[in-house]
């Protein structure tokens, strides 16, 4: 069952990882411009949001950079901290990639049919508590 939870998950990412990708964008980065949408954060607020190392983050954060989608700016509350802000052209690929992820979470949650979906839902659920 573990292995075919496992199995089952790494689909399921590649399938948002299609979904995506004729954006010009990774999961990660698609994951970074979902956490920018509302607030800028810093690059150790980002980090912990996504689990992993600054480093990681701080080289995701230098190509979504060069990719004209985020912009670095001093933290106003700590001179010592740099803020991660979606820049208008980050924005507007947010709002697609967003769309593009609710449409194929959709096509997989259609896959299952309500009854399934909630169960799914609730399994989840519990095994993420």
């Amino acid at each position: 069952m573990l292995f075919a939870l496992l199995g089952t998950a790494q689909t399921v990412e590649a399938r948002l990882e299609a979904a995506v990708r004729p954006l010009g964008l990774s999961l990660a980065k698609a994951g970074v411009l979902m956490l920018l949408a509302d607030t800028p954060l810093s690059l150790s607020e980002l980090a912990k949001h996504e689990g992993c190392v600054r480093s990681n983050i701080t080289q995701l954060v230098d190509r979504l950079e060069r990719d004209g989608l985020v912009r670095r700016r001093a933290d106003p509350r700590d001179r010592r901290s740099t803020l991660a802000a979606l820049t208008p052209l980050g924005k507007r690929l947010h709002t697609r990639a967003a769309r593009a992820l609710a449409r194929e979470q959709q096509a997989i949650l259609d896959m299952l049919g309500p009854a399934d979906a909630a169960r799914l839902r609730r399994a989840l659920r519990a095994l993420g508590d």
